[in-house]
C-alpha cells in the first residue's frame, strides 16, 4: 500500500519549540483550526500533546491533504479531523467557528492576499480573547535581519514575486484592522519568531 505521508525536515526542528509556546497560549481545551497544514506533521504532534483539543487541519493542495490524513491514520489519534480544502485568501472558509487558529510558515510562501484573508476570516470565526498563532521568519523594524533570512527572502521572490518575508509591522497593522490586538512576539530558533494575536471583544 502506498504511504501518502510527506516529511518536512523543518518540522522536526521547530515542532517542540512551537509546542512550548502553545502550552502557554492555548487554554485547556477547544477546537484549533490549522491553516496551510502542509505535510500534517505539526497537527499530529500537537494533537498528541493536547488530547483535550480537537485539531482541524487544512490545506489548499490535495497532495498535502492526503499526507495530513495519512499522518492522522498512522498515529491513530482521534482528535484530528479529516483535512479541509481551504485557501486562506478565499471566503467563506468551510468552518464557521474555532477556538484558536494556527498558521505555521505560510505567510512568506503565499501572496499577501492569503494573509489578508487569514486575518479577515479569523476575525469572523474566533471568539473574544482567542489566539491567532503565527510562526515563521519576518523583517522587523529595529531588528537586524539575519543574512540567512535575507538570502531566503531573495530565493522566495525569485520563485514567485508575490512571495517573500513580510514586515511584521505591516502584518500587525492588518491584524489591528481586523479586530485583533498584539502582537506578542517570542524569539524562536533559526531566526524565526512566534507571533500571537488576540481577538478583541
Amino acid at each position: 500500500m502506498t504511504d501518502s505521508r510527506l516529511f518536512a525536515p523543518a518540522v522536526a526542528r521547530n515542532r517542540d519549540p512551537i509546542l512550548d509556546v502553545l502550552r502557554r497560549v492555548l487554554p485547556s481545551s477547544g477546537l484549533a483550526l490549522e491553516i496551510a497544514s502542509g505535510s500534517g506533521e505539526h497537527a499530529a504532534h500537537f494533537a498528541a500533546a493536547f488530547p483535550d483539543w480537537v485539531f482541524q487541519p487544512s490545506d489548499p493542495d490535495a497532495t498535502a491533504r492526503a499526507s495530513i490524513d495519512a499522518w492522522t491514520a498512522a498515529t491513530g489519534l482521534k482528535n484530528i479531523r479529516p483535512a479541509l480544502a481551504l485557501d486562506a485568501a478565499r471566503a467563506p472558509w468551510p468552518l464557521a467557528q474555532a477556538d484558536a487558529i494556527l498558521c505555521i510558515n505560510m505567510i512568506h510562501i503565499s501572496p499577501f492576499a492569503a494573509t489578508e484573508g487569514l486575518f479577515r476570516q479569523a476575525g469572523a470565526i474566533l471568539p473574544s480573547a482567542s489566539a491567532l498563532y503565527l510562526y515563521g521568519p519576518y523583517i522587523r523594524e529595529g531588528v537586524e535581519t539575519a543574512e540567512s533570512n535575507l538570502a531566503f527572502d531573495a530565493w522566495l521572490r525569485a520563485q514567485n514575486p508575490q512571495w517573500g518575508l513580510r514586515r511584521l509591522e505591516a502584518v500587525a497593522a492588518l491584524a489591528l484592522d481586523n479586530g485583533f490586538r498584539g502582537p506578542e512576539v517570542v524569539e524562536m530558533p533559526a531566526n524565526n519568531v512566534s507571533v500571537i494575536f488576540r481577538h478583541r471583544p
